[in-house]
């Protein structure tokens, strides 16, 4: 794999919760890069942490209700085979994410560092987020 946008966890929610602050500049910004022929790159470790977000987020806002049918929302978005497995990778690179974190004094977290080392792995080159933590990596542009 050599070509396509990394899709990160704020962004993510973002485009299944329209509640969400971002919900409109990320829909924008997915169009746009879909209309221009871009491949959206989905890492299983962005999955798991925004169904996290969405499940942590909806109990606070008390809208529990909702996470069912938001979690079919992002389920219908990303099929499971549209879905790049950084974890597999994470033996290998364990130790990489580790000093990625030690860095950058932990502003980016051991996820946030196994995307980006992920990233490296498969020669991704950008990452669509509203995290400028990312602006911290030099082989990885930020597409906000």
């Amino acid at each position: 794999m050599s070509s396509g946008v990394i899709l990160d966890t704020n962004v993510l929610v973002a485009l299944v919760d329209q509640r969400d602050k971002w919900h409109v500049r990320a829909s924008a910004r997915v169009k746009t890069l879909v209309a221009s022929g871009d491949t959206l790159i989905y890492f299983d470790v962005v999955i798991g942490e925004a169904i996290g977000v969405l499940g942590r987020r909806l109990e606070e806002q008390k809208r529990s209700h909702q996470f069912a049918a938001l979690l079919d929302e992002l389920n219908s978005t990303i099929p499971a085979k549209s879905i790049v497995w950084a974890s597999a990778e994470l033996q290998s690179v364990y130790t990489s994410v580790i000093d990625l974190v030690r860095q950058t004094n932990g502003v980016l977290n051991f996820n946030d560092a196994l995307i980006a080392i992920a990233a490296r792995e498969f020669n991704f080159k950008r990452i669509v987020t509203f995290d400028n933590d990312f602006d911290q990596v030099s082989w990885l542009a930020r597409v906000e």
